[in-house]
Formats: structure tokens, C-alpha cells, sequence
């Protein structure tokens, strides 16, 4: 049993989502996006900028063979985790509602934000928990559709919302204008957020509620030790 963690051309977390998985006992195997993971208990696609973010973040990897292959997985009912780009190419793909436009700033965005849980899908991590999770994009703006928006809110696809320390929301909160507040999106067992949980798994580097957030999807997969 074992979790894949995707190689698109320009990934640059691939690793960090992998050691961080393996650190938490997950067994963890790096596939480049033309190999075969059919038998992957969990898919990772991970952050950095697939195909170098040509045409649009995401845009040119949701056309990857690998996603078919996520397709057929998820159709199965097996976890896949979108982090950052790997959210991008989700929502690309059509796996997710909506997509991700240039934050309102027009800037990249690099900093520790506050994010609570919508949406209690695992063990650990319950409606109302607050993470503390470091976001590092231009792109990652939630923007869909009125009709895609209320769709979303009624079936209850918001996992993550941004917001304060205290888990209250406010547009003082959210860091690139992402409507709802969204952070991250769960459509069936595919999910997908912005901030990158990798990057805070590990107390050196700087928070370790990351490791907490893999924990609890890694629970969904079966494979977590």
C-alpha cells in the first residue's frame, strides 16, 4: 500500500510532500506524470509550477496522462490531494469546482496564514480546527461562476476558509480574495487546497500543524503507519 506522489515537468514540492508523508509512515513513491500508479492507495500532485505555469497555472498538466489516471482513481473512491499547483490542475481538470485566478493584490503572495476546517472528513481534524499554514502563489484566488458558487456552498464542497487566529473570517483574513473565503475545496475524495501543508510539517520549519493536516488525509488512505 503506498501513496503516489506525481512529477509533472516544473514541480518543485514533489519532494517535500513526499518526505513529509514518509515522515509521518506513509510509504511514499515518486511517479513522473507518464508512468503507471494504478495501484496507488492515495495520489499527491504536488506544488510548483507545472509546465512553467504556461497559458494558465495548472492549465497544460490537466492534459497530462497522469490524469486520467487520477480520474479513474478518484472514480474509485481513492484520496487525491491537490497542494498548491496540484490544487490548480484539480480544478483545471474539472475534479474540482471553480478556478484559480491572479490574487487581487496582482502579486505573488508568501506568508503564514490562519485557515479553518469547513468540512470534517478524517479523524483529528474536526469542523471549527484552526491550522496555521504557509501560502506561496499568484494564482490562487478561488473564482467560479454565480451558479458553480452556490452549488459549491449547498453541497458542501468548502474544506478550508481562511481566517483569523481565532477561526473567525473577515476580509482582513484572506489573503487573495478568494470568494467564500476558500482555502480549499473537497469534491467526493478529491481535495484540494492553496496553502502548502509540506512546508509546515516539521517544527524546524517554522509549524507543525501541516503534519497534522497529512495525518488526517493520510487516514483516509489506509496507508498512514
Amino acid at each position: 500500500m503506498s501513496v503516489a506522489v506525481l512529477v509533472f515537468p516544473g514541480s518543485n514540492c514533489d519532494r517535500d510532500a513526499a518526505r513529509a508523508l514518509a515522515r509521518l509512515g506513509v510509504k511514499v513513491r515518486l511517479v513522473w506524470h507518464r508512468d503507471s500508479f494504478r495501484d496507488a492507495d492515495g495520489v499527491v500532485l504536488p506544488g510548483g509550477f507545472s509546465y512553467g505555469d504556461y497559458l494558465r497555472s495548472g492549465a497544460l498538466a490537466a492534459h497530462s496522462p497522469a490524469i486520467d489516471g487520477v480520474r479513474a482513481l478518484a472514480a474509485r473512491g481513492v484520496p487525491v490531494l491537490g497542494i498548491c499547483n496540484g490544487f490548480q490542475i484539480l480544478c483545471e481538470a474539472g475534479l474540482l469546482p471553480g478556478a484559480l485566478g491572479v490574487n487581487r493584490s496582482r502579486q505573488f503572495r508568501c506568508s503564514w496564514e490562519h485557515v479553518r476546517v469547513e468540512q470534517a472528513l478524517a479523524e483529528g481534524a474536526p469542523v471549527g480546527t484552526v491550522w496555521h499554514l504557509p501560502i506561496a502563489h499568484r494564482e490562487g484566488r478561488w473564482l467560479s461562476d454565480a451558479p458553480t458558487r452556490e452549488r459549491v456552498r449547498g453541497d458542501g464542497e468548502v474544506w478550508l476558509r481562511y481566517c483569523a487566529a481565532d477561526g473567525s473570517v473577515s476580509d482582513a483574513s484572506n489573503p487573495n480574495g478568494s470568494l467564500d473565503h476558500v482555502a480549499g475545496l473537497v469534491r467526493a475524495s478529491v481535495m484540494g487546497l492553496m496553502p502548502h501543508p509540506e512546508r509546515a510539517a516539521e517544527a524546524v520549519l517554522g509549524g507543525t500543524d501541516g503534519a497534522r493536516l497529512l495525518t488526517a488525509w493520510a487516514s483516509r488512505t489506509g496507508v498512514a503507519s
